[in-house]
Formats: structure tokens, sequence, C-alpha cells
């Protein structure tokens, strides 16, 4: 509805977006069908190997993996305890299904982001054009892009996957770029000094002095999209969001609060699990140092 003498815009941007769609399903809908089947096929698959895994064997994989990157035991226990506890809330299956949509898209993420990252620090204007970019991902609402992409893709994995990716390319990107801009320039110009070629000198010298801060965007993504689970829940994805969904279709705040609670269990594991892997990445230890 117009206010006053100004004209009403919505309706007909409502109009043109709903045409862009239709000529878009219309029209290419084998190709849309083949995008989403790319996107969906790595997600079944790992959801297909994790669904052989059982809780008993990820337990003590996790403990490993904790102790393994901390040497600390009580860490350790505490990693396995959170596992255990996503078995006995019987969240399991469903934890494993958000856990392979969480790798697929922190993989897309890192395959994007880096690049992105690279040539950012490289070409400052790319890097004036992509910050309002960025910003608009991270600020509108998942709800206005997702319902054109689920009727683009379909319901289920793949509309899920393109909307964790929108959310949580950014920061993953922008530390990236940020952590190569801070590489001390006096390291980068012996390398080439040394002979290196500009692509040697990014592999060896500015992408592992650059290390810490593209280890936090990769953290910090992780998270983002874990934040997704919910949301990707109410365009057909599985997983734990799916659990919370039907908790609140169904009324039932018992079953909204097992899901919940399993979404925060995962989350916590996630978060300290990667910041302690990283975090041995960054100081590894020397021969004979405790």
């Amino acid at each position: 509805m117009s206010a006053g003498l100004l004209p009403d815009l919505g309706k007909p941007l409502q109009g043109v977006v709903n045409r862009l769609v239709d000529a878009l399903v219309t029209g290419s809908g084998d190709k849309l069908d083949a995008v989403s089947d790319g996107l969906t096929a790595p997600v079944r698959l790992l959801e297909s190997a994790l669904a052989q895994v059982p809780p008993e064997a990820g337990i003590a994989m996790v403990g490993l993996a904790a102790w393994l990157a901390t040497r600390r035991i009580a860490f350790a226990a505490g990693m396995a305890a959170l596992v255990l506890m996503l078995a006995l809330l019987g969240v399991w299956p469903a934890a494993m299904q958000s856990l392979a949509l969480i790798v697929v898209a922190v993989a897309l993420i890192v395959v994007l982001g880096l690049p992105l990252g690279v040539a950012a620090a490289r070409v400052p204007r790319l890097s004036r054009a992509l910050t309002p970019l960025y910003d608009l991902m991270q600020t509108v609402p998942s709800f206005v892009y997702l319902i054109p992409v689920a009727m683009i893709l379909g319901l289920g994995r793949a509309p899920a996957l393109v909307a964790t990716l929108i959310y949580a390319l950014p920061p993953f990107a922008r530390l990236t770029e940020l952590g190569l801009r801070e590489v001390d320039q006096r390291a980068v110009e012996a390398a080439r000094a040394l002979g290196l070629s500009a692509r040697q000198g990014l592999w060896l010298v500015e992408l592992p002095l650059a290390r810490p801060a593209i280890l936090q965007g990769l953290n910090q993504a992780i998270m983002m999209a874990l934040a997704m689970v919910v949301v990707a829940s109410m365009i057909g994805a599985k997983g734990l969001g799916e659990t919370v969904l039907l908790g609140l279709q169904r009324a039932d705040p018992g079953l909204g609060f097992v899901g919940g609670l399993g979404i925060v269990l995962l989350a916590v594991l996630l978060d300290r699990l990667a910041q302690a892997i990283f975090r041995a990445q960054r100081s590894p230890r020397r021969p004979g140092v405790p």
C-alpha cells in the first residue's frame, strides 16, 4: 500500500521476483535438478558413512582425537562425555545427519572462501566490491533467500546447503583476507629474493603465516553453519533441527527441548574440539618438549 503520494513499489517488485523464479524453474528445470543432485550427493554419501558409525565408536574416536590434540586426559574425557550424552538422548542418527550437512557446507566454504580471500587481499578494488556483498549476506534474514532457493532447487538438503553457504562464507573469506594483509611484507620479499614465484610464496610463506586468522575464520564458519541447522529443517533438511521443528509442530516441549539440547551439545563439541585442534596446529610440539 502506498503512503500518501509515494508510489507502491512492493507489488511490482514482488511480481518481478516471481516471474524471474518461474522463468528459471520452467526454463532450466533439468539443469537445476542436476545442480541439486550434485549438491546433495556428498551430503548423502557422508550421511551414509556416518550412519554406520555406532555411538561407542564415535565416543572412542572423539576421545582419541581430543587427546591427540591436547594430550590432556580431562579434556578428552569431557569431549567423549558430550558424545555419550548425544547418544543417551536418542538423537544420534539426527546428530550424524546434521554433522554431515555441516561438514560438506564447511568444505564448500573453504573451497570458495580461500580463493576469494586471497584475491581480495591481492586486489583492493575487489575487496571494496566484496565488502557490501558480505555485509548483505550476513545481515539479510535467511528466510528472504530461503524461499526462492527452495523453489529453485526443491526441498531438502540442497537449498539448506546453499543457505548455509550464504550465511557462513563471509567470516571465513574476510578473516582469510585479513590474515594475508597482516603478513609481514619483509617475509614475502625475502621469499622473492630466494627465488620463489608468487604462487610458491603464497603457499609456502603467506598462507602459513596467515594460518591463525584463517583457522579462526574456519572456526566461525563451523559455528555459523551449525546455527543454520534449525532453519534448514524448515525446508526439508534432516537432522537435529527437524527434531526441534517437530516439537514445535506437535506442541511437544519435551521433544523440542531434547532436540535443542542435542544442538547445544553438538555445538560445544565442535567448537571445543576445533579450537583444540587449531591450537595444536598453530603451536606444534617440538621433539623432546613435553
